[in-house]
């Protein structure tokens, strides 16, 4: 079970030591006010999120974090960028911001449903391809697509999975989908991947160019329509998951090709629409 002292210490930023100083001085305390001396106390998982008094300021202990965040078009899902804003600044300040990271990313001028976690094994079943969760996206098109052949086939070779293409109707448009001047069609496509770019090479190659992206829902998870941009809320993913998870069949070569996403792309401001 975890202890009082390093669950502090991994809520605040502190050391072991501050922290066990702090509670054999009387500066750890219960909500009610008496003193937890004990920095080795044991604490049940079930018990956690748990408030505690740190210098008479309360800190909700825990061992984990989600959020789902509405991304805005112009920052880029990334820790750190020389360029751009990242979507971790505006997430960066919520419970264990040190360790939240992004769950697969959107570019630039995608906005949208972008998930984040301190869990690094549930990071990884939910972005590998063997457990092509669902992406839904709406896109501002500047005109009509062709129908996808069965074995459409991207410039790089990639068979995108298209689970469902449709017309979008205005009244459908979800709020965070950005309309520009100029669009002749607007689409929903939902996806059981997340390759580089993919949903816009999709349209480039039924003859459409994007103008405008938006991720409206991610496995069960739907953006929710008066998440401003920019907001964000926390989420329990495990319970949202629970029992989705399956893994399907990997293709020849897709093992390499997911860990060298991982590995070269883990902090680069790449995008997975």
């Amino acid at each position: 079970m975890p202890r009082l002292d390093l669950l502090i210490a991994h809520n605040l930023g502190l050391s072991r030591g501050q922290v066990t100083r702090a509670c054999r001085a009387g500066r750890v305390q219960t909500p009610e006010g008496e003193p937890l001396r004990d920095p080795g106390l044991k604490i049940a998982p079930s018990a956690l999120p748990r408030t505690v008094l740190f210098d008479d300021s309360p800190v909700a202990l825990r061992v984990r974090y989600h959020l789902l965040q509405h991304k805005p078009v112009g920052v880029v899902t990334a820790l750190r960028d020389d360029r751009h804003r990242t979507a971790y600044e505006l997430v960066r300040g919520a419970p264990l911001g040190r360790d939240l990271r992004a769950v697969g990313r959107l570019d630039l001028d995608t906005s949208g449903l972008l998930l984040w976690t301190t869990e690094g094994a549930l990071l990884h079943r939910l972005t590998h391809p063997r457990y092509a969760v669902r992406r839904t996206y709406q896109a501002a098109l500047t005109g009509p697509w062709r129908a996808p052949p069965p074995d459409l086939e991207l410039d790089d070779g990639h068979r995108p999975e298209i689970l469902d293409l449709r017309a979008l109707a205005e009244a459908e448009v979800h709020p965070g989908l950005h309309v520009p001047e100029g669009t002749g069609a607007l689409a929903s496509i939902t996806i059981a991947s997340g390759k580089f770019h993919e949903v816009r090479r999709i349209f480039a190659a039924l003859g459409a160019e994007v103008l405008g992206l938006c991720r409206v829902s991610f496995g069960p998870l739907e953006l929710p329509r008066d998440l401003a941009a920019g907001e964000h809320r926390e989420i329990d993913l495990h319970a949202l998951f629970a029992g989705t998870l399956h893994p399907a069949p990997l293709k020849p070569g897709e093992e390499d090709m997911f860990e060298e996403t991982v590995i070269e792309g883990a902090d680069e401001a790449g995008a997975d629409d």
